[in-house]
This record gives structure tokens, sequence and C-alpha cells, in this order.
């Protein structure tokens, strides 16, 4: 009975959601004309483009320019799917969506994140790239359609976030405001990978993003590759994918004919191939403004927003550059569900409404339209702990000082305590039986997400994860800023990868939330904050990797993504640690092979793992560590190769 409710439920939701749309699409249809161009680019190669113009022709409007490798065409014949928000559809835009090039209906061959090439000049018809296409989209439409006043801004999430972000290199001087929300900056640390790990979970996304298209289409092409995964998915992805056995298996049964799983599998490390795709080396000399979006549960994106926003900060001071995080997950704040929930966590009523109606909007209008004032702080951060947001003149804050966690006897988490070093504390990593991702069973999903507020308690009571808490706080504890972690380990294996995860305690009597199932109980729930995955080959050079010396006390110092969460009176902080997180993540074969894609089944072995009572993990603040911040790589030399 009750699954019959909830189906009914379910479908009286949907016909809602079905009938606003239908009221978006038809206000469109009153108030804008419709017309599609081919735009030709320097070299010859015509871009598809969906142009909304406002029939009000008694004034002049800016354009809002949305470049995008999933379709524009979804955008024709008036359809509308949310996005842009009404709120600036209602506002008056002329509304742009364009294929990229080698997309759908647009010329060309399609590249992963494209290598950007400096200088962006008009006459050089050879050197094409993101930043150039986009160049040449804008110099177009601001000579051909009619009724625009001189004014683009640009904006887009997840991948349409990148082509935002590769736009601010070499901009066109037209363009005067740019939102890059959910942006991928680079693949070896956003999307695919994480700090070196593969992605197992992302197997099925190589389908979207790995077969060229051989013609003009307006359906995507690869539908029958993508259901070699999704004709009949299983409901265990954990049980699938060991089953799989190592990523070579991959290759065989699955992505034996896709590109780009052929160059992810070819590229194990961190070499010219991913650097040259990384944008962040790029942003110099921005000179309009900037307002990065993210979501603090981002799973697909998180690295992207606060390292764009971070490296334009340091580089363009003639920029005027924002950087907003909200509670969201991957384009969270383009959804509006009325209640903001992540997983099992409620954070507040119509967030999202908030940041479309008082940031995204008066954002644009401030810099394309000249109305109103520009009000925003420079980082406008939500506190996923007291749930509110906060204002900050710089980001990382100053004013909050950061704390310093160590691991002492029978679990026990400092705050800024001096730890006995002389402590060792281990555990025995099967990469058979790995720690998994989430305290749920889930099938195989396209791009996990629930995971990063998850329950933790699964995993604390596993012997191969290390886990420290504090006493129960008496005082809030606010942290604010990048998260470090500095282990001293051994180990008698040669590899393995290194999960380190800050978590929130909820005390016992914390009372349970409406929007979640009777069996999931909040009182002493143990809410993941932060995590991050590092592979400890890596922890000298992502680019050269190192086996580890069996038995040798070893320094992996690695960052995690940064945070603004409190920790209230009456909670514990929690740090866990452990060496899979399977199939989020793939699995080390904890034997150092050269490449891990072609590792054999004898290759995963059993490894004790220690790690020192001198480990810390540093939270808030600027955090330095014993890399360099991975983008720092020699443009000039990359240029010539």
């Amino acid at each position: 009975m009750k699954v019959r409710l909830l189906f009914v439920l379910f479908a009286f939701l949907m016909v809602l959601s079905l009938k606003a749309q239908t009221a978006d699409s038809l206000y469109l249809r009153q108030h804008y004309d419709l017309k599609e161009y081919r735009i030709p680019m320097r070299d010859g190669a015509e871009l598809f483009t969906v142009v909304y113009t406002p029939k009000d022709k008694s004034k002049r409007y800016p354009i809002l320019l949305n470049r995008t490798c999933y379709n524009a065409s979804k955008y024709s014949n008036y359809n509308y799917g949310g996005y842009p928000s009404m709120y600036l559809v209602e506002e008056g835009y002329i509304l742009v969506f364009q294929d990229v090039r080698g997309r759908y209906m647009s010329d060309g061959e399609f590249d992963n994140m494209t290598p950007n090439i400096p200088g962006n000049d008009p006459n050089n018809k050879k050197d094409i790239d993101e930043s150039s296409d986009t160049y040449d989209t804008i110099d177009w439409m601001i000579k051909n359609i009619k009724g625009n006043n001189g004014n683009v801004g640009m904006y887009g999430i997840s991948y349409p976030g990148f082509y935002t972000a590769a736009a601010l290199v070499d901009a066109h001087p037209a363009l005067k405001a740019s939102s890059p929300q959910a942006p991928i900056a680079d693949f070896f640390f956003d999307d695919f990978h994480h700090q070196g790990a593969f992605l197992q979970s992302y197997t099925a996304a190589f389908a979207v993003f790995g077969y060229q298209k051989d013609s003009l289409t307006r359906e995507p092409w690869y539908m029958d590759k993508l259901t070699r995964l999704y004709e009949a998915p299983p409901a265990d992805g954990y049980d699938f994918w060991l089953k799989m056995g190592p990523l070579k298996n991959i290759t065989k049964k699955i992505h034996h004919d896709n590109f780009f799983w052929k160059q992810v599998t070819e590229h194990p490390n961190y070499d010219e191939f991913w650097q040259k795709r990384s944008i962040l080396p790029h942003l110099k000399n921005v000179e309009h403004a900037v307002m990065t979006v993210g979501g603090w549960y981002d799973a697909e994106d998180l690295y992207g927003p606060l390292n764009i926003y971070k490296t334009v900060e340091a580089t363009s001071p003639k920029a005027t550059n924002t950087i907003v995080m909200g509670p969201w997950d991957h384009g969270g704040w383009a959804r509006e569900k009325g209640q903001t929930t992540h997983n099992h966590i409620y954070f507040g009523d119509s967030i999202s409404t908030h940041f479309q109606r008082e940031i995204e909007k008066k954002f644009f209008a401030h810099h394309l339209k000249g109305t109103g004032t520009n009000t925003l702080p420079e980082a406008y951060m939500f506190d996923t702990g007291i749930k509110k947001w906060e204002s900050y003149t710089e980001w990382p804050p100053k004013n909050v000082p950061p704390i310093m966690l160590s691991f002492g006897e029978n679990g026990h988490l400092g705050i800024n305590e001096t730890a006995d070093q002389n402590m060792v504390f281990e555990y025995t990593s099967d990469p058979k039986k790995p720690v998994p991702y989430t305290s749920q069973i889930e099938g195989l999903t396209f791009t996990p997400r629930r995971y990063m507020s998850d329950d933790q308690r699964e995993a604390s009571r596993r012997p191969d994860v290390l886990t420290f808490e504090t006493d129960v706080l008496t005082d809030d504890s606010t942290v604010a800023g990048e998260i470090m972690a500095k282990l001293k380990v051994a180990m008698t294996g040669t590899d393995a990868d290194f999960i380190v995860k800050l978590i929130d305690v909820y005390p016992q009597d914390h009372p349970n939330y409406e929007h979640n199932e009777k069996n999931i109980i909040m009182g002493g729930y143990q809410q993941l904050v932060r995590a991050e995955t590092f592979r400890g080959r890596f922890r000298n050079s992502f680019a050269k990797p190192e086996p580890f010396v069996p038995g040798e006390i070893t320094d992996v110092n690695f960052r995690l993504q940064d945070v603004l969460h409190t920790f209230k009176k009456g909670h514990r902080i929690m740090i866990q640690i452990h060496s899979s997180w399977f199939p989020y993540i793939d699995r080390n074969p904890q034997k150092y092979v050269d490449n891990i894609f072609e590792a054999d089944e004898e290759d995963f072995i059993k490894s004790t793992i220690k790690v020192y009572g001198s480990s810390t993990v540093e939270v808030g603040g600027t955090q330095e560590c014993c890399l360099p911040a991975p983008f720092q790589v020699n443009e000039e030399q990359l240029i010539k190769d």
C-alpha cells in the first residue's frame, strides 16, 4: 500500500513538473523569437547555434551564451527544461545555445578538454581551441544578431562550465560577465580521476565522450554503446564491479573501441597529455567579472570551481572575482525542489531559488545591463554545519583559525594537541574485500552523488578502517578553507591508496529528518563532511610515480578539497583513514605495477599498512603541501612540445 502511495505521489509530482515546463515553454513562445544559425569559425567549420531573441524590440539586450557538448538541439522548438532559470528568461536576454565543435549539429571533431593555445589570433586559421571558437562566436553574434547591446555573458554547468572557463582566456572584449558553474578544470583531478586514482564509477560515462559522430545529428549517436552497461543493469554495483575483476577486463568487454578510454588507459600518470588539457595555467589577465559557482557535495566537480576561482584571484587583479559555494550536489542550484536536502541531510528551504533570484540574476543584470549594484561579497559560502550563508572578503578566510587534528591511543582524535610520536596504528587492506564507498546498496550509477554526505558508521566498524574521534565538543568549532593530510606510513606492499575522511558525529539524541525513510536514524549519524583519495605512488610527483619500499616509513602528504563547516556543540569530530573506496575508485593492486589499467588478477595482494602517531590532518586556512599545485606546469614547454 505504501509503495503504491509513493508511486501515485511521484506521478503527481511528475505531472506538476511537466505542467511547469509547459508553462515555461509557453512563456518562451509568447515572448521570444527563435532562429537557428550555423556560425562560421576562422578555420571554416560551422557551429550549430540556437538563438532566442525577445519579441519586444523597443530596447537592446545583452547576449547570454551557453556552449555545450550535451546537444543544443534540445532547446529548439521552444523547448525549455528549466535552465537557465526563469528569473533570467523573464529578465530579458538574447539566449544562445551552441553545440561545441564535433558534437551533434556542429562541424569538426570532438576533443575532450581541448588544449588551450595561447594568443587567439583571429588571422591564425590553424590554432583552434575553445577560446578561439568562443571568440569567433561572440564576434559573429555582436555583428549579426539584431537588438544586442554589445555585452555578452556566459554560463554553464559541468562541461559547459569548462567551456565558460576556457573562454576567460584571451577573451573577446564584448565578454563582460562569466559564470563557470561546477566547471571542470583538469580531468586528472576532476570527474574521471581524483589525485591519480581512477573513478571506476564513471565507467559508463565514457560512452558519451568516446565516440565520434559520423554525420550532423540532433540525436545521441552513442546509445548502443551506452547500453553495453545499462541494458540489464545489476542492482548491486559493488558486486558487479568486483566480479568484473581488473580494469583490463573493462577494456576487453566494454570499451575496446572507445577513444577516450584508450587515452585514459594509455596515460595513467599526469603526463603532457593531461597537463595540456588543464585550463588552469592559462587563466591569466582576466579583466571582466567572474562568478564561479559550486556545490559542497559535488562528487563530479569540486576541484574545478575552487581552483578556477583561486587561480583567477592569483593571476588577474583586474577581474571582479567571486565564488559561491552552496549545499548542493552537481548543478543542484539549477533545480528547485522546495526542500534542499542532500542524501539524508536537510539544509533548508528554497536555497536554489535564493541563488537564482538574489545572486545569479543580479550578477548578470549588473554587469550586462548596468542595473542594480554589485553587492556580492568576494566569497559567498554556505556553512554546512550551522546551515546558513556566510560572507567573506577573501577565500580561504584569514579570520577563521585553522585546527590541527592528531591521532592518539584508543581512537582519540586530538584538537591542537601534540600526539605521541611513537604510536603506531595499522590495518590490513585487502583489494578482494575493498571498503564500500557508501552505506547503501547502489546499482550502476552513472556518477554517484549521495555518498558525499553519507553515514560512515558502517565504515567505522570495519577492521580495515582507522577511526579517531574527539571528545564531545563543548563549543561550536568552525573550520573554513583548505585541508591537508600529512601521513607517515609504512606498508608490506609496494603501492597503496589513502582515503582520508573528515566526519561530523551527531549526538545520540539528534532528531530524525522528515524527508528520510524511518530506518535512517540521525542519532549518532556519522556525516561525511569532506573526503579525498590519493594514489600513494604520486606522493612525490603526479607525473613520475614511485613504488614504496616495504617497511620503510614514508611521508604521504596530500590536499583534500576546501570546506566550510561548523561542528556544533554536543557533536564530535572524526577522522577515518583507509585504502580502498569501491567502486567509486578503482582498486589499487597494492603491488606496484607501471600501469594499473593493465594489472593482472595476481597483482592484487593484501598489504598491512601502518600509520604513525606523527601524522596529522590540518583543517582550515591556506595549507602548504609537499607537492606544487598540480596546475603549476611549465606553460612554455607545453606549447613547445
